[in-house]
């Protein structure tokens, strides 16, 4: 069940009345206030209705999502029965408001679709549009097993690009966890051993380390607030139009992860685009669709342009060569597709082949990287001993240069 906070005029005295209902979608929801006597006059999904969970649907919600209503369309269920008897087996409580509310809006005579679209957090552009393509050609059970395969690779492209990811994070953790205990716990005790002695003067990178030292011991707050300010500022210029172009232009060109986002986003558009066209969209629309799922401002923006060339008369493959945002392969195999007149396989293959070349990377970038951490670790630990152990000799040189007198 479902807690609906609802708005309703008494019909016997006039009053209007706020209160919250508890029923398995907004339509249910709507009979049992009319059953009171009241007139609904606005009926909204309460906070609490999650039950405490977060409103975040998982990908593999979706993708089971997909299978399941696809195979009971395909065994002749009518829509509404088939997305009942989903909820009923879907586990994730985010999942089940979502289908409920999509139920309640199909049984009100919407579009299967545009229920679909009033949850774009749940269901991006590419769902919904082959969703709808399906409903126009009576394939919707074909189109939901397509978005499935489509979700589970692209699922598993961004898994392994993320796992890419984590073994330098960690190293990088470590090691700064690493560094702020010598600055913190062992360099106070370096000053301390020499605060007695007159006349000794500390290295200069003993100096520095210790600089930093009393700032982060004695002014850890500035610290705390410079992190927590340098954090939003970056979130927010990250999300602004400014900072998505350099972000993204960033991921596309930077050693050594530029080839394998480049080839993630081949990977991507190539995917997107078979699945759109197999679904029978339009190529126009197939190209603004995929220029949001790709998911980069840059590729998006070359995507438009070749729009508008089509629109001319040009060919795909011909609007998107020689442009620096495609790897090569695209736009041949494109032009292969369209003098064949099989773009939906070759767009398939394309896809099929820098997904391989995205696990190629990733091993690529794991041989690289090791080497390179490791430099960057024991560059930072030559630092911290140097500022160790340098006024540690200048002790002992200076106490046999004393006994010689």
């Amino acid at each position: 069940m479902l807690t609906y906070t609802y708005e309703a005029r008494n019909t016997s005295t006039g009053q209007k009345v706020k209160a919250e209902v508890q029923a398995e979608n907004e339509q249910t929801a709507s009979r049992l206030i009319k059953e009171q006597g009241l007139t609904p006059l606005s009926i909204k999904l309460s906070k609490q209705g999650f039950g405490g969970v977060l409103k975040r649907v998982g990908s593999k919600d979706k993708v089971l999502f997909s299978r399941q209503l696809a195979t009971l369309i395909n065994a002749g269920l009518p829509l509404v029965q088939s997305l009942r008897s989903v909820v009923e087996q879907t586990t994730s409580k985010p999942m089940r408001v979502v289908i409920n509310e999509i139920i309640s809006d199909v049984e009100s005579g919407m579009a299967f679709s545009q229920a679909l679209s009033k949850h774009p957090k749940v269901f991006n552009q590419v769902f919904v549009s082959l969703v709808a393509a399906g409903e126009t050609s009576g394939t919707l059970d074909t189109g939901l097993e397509r978005l499935a395969d489509q979700q589970e690779k692209d699922a598993d492209v961004i898994s392994k690009v993320r796992g890419a990811m984590i073994y330098p994070a960690i190293v990088l953790l470590v090691m700064a966890l690493v560094v702020g205990f010598m600055i913190v716990k062992v360099l106070p005790q370096v000053q301390s051993i020499y605060a007695g002695l007159p006349g000794v003067s500390l290295p200069i990178p003993t100096r520095i380390m210790l600089a930093i030292s009393h700032f982060i011991t004695h002014d850890w707050y500035f610290v705390v607030i410079i992190v927590v300010v340098l954090f939003f500022a970056l979130s927010r210029a990250s999300r602004s139009v400014m900072g998505k172009n350099v972000v993204d232009k960033i991921k596309m060109r930077s050693w050594p992860f530029g080839k394998l986002f480049m080839k993630m986003y081949m990977a991507r558009f190539a995917r997107t685009g078979a699945t759109l066209v197999a679904s029978g969209v339009p190529l126009l629309q197939v190209l603004e669709i995929t220029g949001n799922a790709v998911d980069n401002v840059h590729i998006a923006r070359s995507l438009h342009t070749a729009a508008e060339k089509v629109k001319g008369g040009k060919a795909l493959s011909e609007s998107i060569a020689n442009d620096s945002n495609f790897l090569e392969l695209i736009p041949n195999m494109i032009k292969i597709g369209e003098q064949s007149g099989s773009l939906e396989s070759m767009l398939d293959k394309a896809a099929n082949y820098f997904e391989k070349e995205v696990d190629n990377e990733i091993k690529t970038i794991s041989t690289i990287i090791e080497p390179v951490l490791m430099v960057i670790m024991g560059a930072v630990a030559l630092t911290i001993v140097a500022a160790v152990l340098l006024p540690i000799y200048g002790l002992v040189n200076q106490s046999g240069f004393t006994s010689n007198i």
